[in-house]
């Protein structure tokens, strides 16, 4: 969806202007009374585009997310205007519009525990908010849905997608307000004022979000997207979870295109890779893999920079027994008989080896019938590992 008419492109740029002048602070009450007709007339797609606009020329996103929320506020009776999406019962969009609507309603009856609280913060109240926000705290699924299966399905069909990663971080704001307002509900000492404030910040983006879900993004999804092509998302989300409601039945929506195999490509179930991606993502994972069949014959290891345990090709279709030494095969063979008899799925033992903790773990493979197929042990080298302290986020750039 990357063309756009005469008139849209009017509009963007009339509300281009109007967004820089917020953002920069610099005569924004004369831009918006001169961009007036436009704010009355801005559409969805106007402002897809434009978020789009605005990410592309890369302006940092923190105070690009700031002047977003200004700008949307200037925008706000045309939002309100604009009316929800007449949604298919049970479709994709219906089951998000239910979940949010769900979530609208917990917070209007947590914000009456606020209330109490500002009163009379007892310990007893206390704990019974901390206990009614695990149910608001439970709609990151949803966010987690979005992120990893509606927005990769919405950026295979727009060019415009880039409103999309300013959403997602705004999720990310809001599962930071959800963490800190559960540390605060269950800190021994339990502080109002940064409570009331924790929650405000809350309640402002869960609310920010809805509205540009509803009113924005909903819209934009219905008038691009065929239905019947999104609904075949739905088994993928319910594998996540809604939070609040499911569709009634998935009977009647269509089921997802096989997955176009490519020549000299593998199809894994979840994409497809060339027989030399397979190899190499097999030896650059951190671990040493071995594979022993359903008949305990050795068929495959994978060959990372550094081996802990030396392997060579005589091993492969050797049975597994032969493989280790009189004094632990016993221990072999009680691990694969529990785990060809379903008594077992995993068995985990570490040691310490020159100087390195080395975790050493066998898991059973089974089929879609639970029928078992072999075992594959896992060796990794932990030290490292177990060193770990605090916390290193994707966001910190010091690699």
């Amino acid at each position: 969806m990357s063309e756009i008419s005469n008139h849209q492109q009017i509009r963007v740029d009339g509300l281009y202007e109007v967004f820089m002048a917020v953002m920069h602070q610099q005569n924004a009450v004369y831009q918006i009374k001169k961009h007036d007709r436009i704010i009355n007339q801005t559409q969805p797609e106007d402002i897809i585009n434009l978020i789009d606009r605005l990410m592309r020329e890369n302006h940092p996103l923190p105070k690009l997310k700031i002047a977003t929320n200004k700008f949307l506020n200037v925008l706000g009776k045309t939002l309100q205007n604009i009316p929800d999406v007449a949604a298919e019962t049970n479709s994709l969009i219906w089951v998000m519009q239910q979940n949010n609507r769900r979530l609208i309603e917990l917070m209007a009856q947590f914000k009456l525990i606020i209330k109490e609280l500002n009163q009379h913060a007892t310990p007893s109240l206390i704990e019974k908010a901390a206990d009614d926000f695990d149910t608001i705290q439970q709609f990151e699924s949803y966010y987690a849905i979005k992120e990893n299966i509606v927005f990769p399905h919405l950026e295979k069909h727009w060019s415009n997608f880039r409103c999309l990663q300013m959403m997602w971080s705004f999720h990310d704001d809001i599962r930071t307000q959800m963490k800190e307002v559960k540390q605060l509900l269950n800190a021994g000492n339990f502080e109002l004022k940064t409570f009331n404030k924790h929650i405000g910040d809350l309640y402002f983006n869960i609310y920010a979000i809805r509205l540009r879900e509803e009113k924005i993004l909903f819209h934009y999804i219905h008038s691009t997207i065929d239905s019947e092509l999104l609904n075949t998302l739905l088994p993928e989300c319910m594998a996540i979870g809604f939070p609040y409601f499911q569709p009634d039945s998935l009977i009647g929506f269509p089921e997802p295109n096989e997955t176009n195999l490519l020549d000299g490509y593998i199809d894994m179930g979840t994409g497809l890779v060339n027989l030399q991606q397979l190899i190499l993502i097999f030896n650059h994972l951190p671990v040493d893999l071995t594979f022993v069949d359903a008949q305990d014959k050795v068929r495959f290891f994978s060959q990372p920079p550094h081996r802990i345990f030396p392997r060579s090709k005589a091993i492969i279709g050797r049975d597994v027994h032969n493989c280790h030494p009189p004094e632990s095969v016993h221990i072999v063979r009680q691990i694969i008989e529990n785990f060809r008899n379903g008594r077992k799925n995993e068995a985990s033992f570490w040691i310490n080896m020159k100087g390195q903790k080395i975790l050493i773990q066998y898991f059973a493979l089974r089929d879609s019938d639970n029928n078992y197929q072999g075992v594959i042990e896992v060796s990794q080298e932990i030290s490292a590992i177990q060193a770990l302290s605090g916390e290193k986020r994707l966001l910190n750039d010091d690699f």
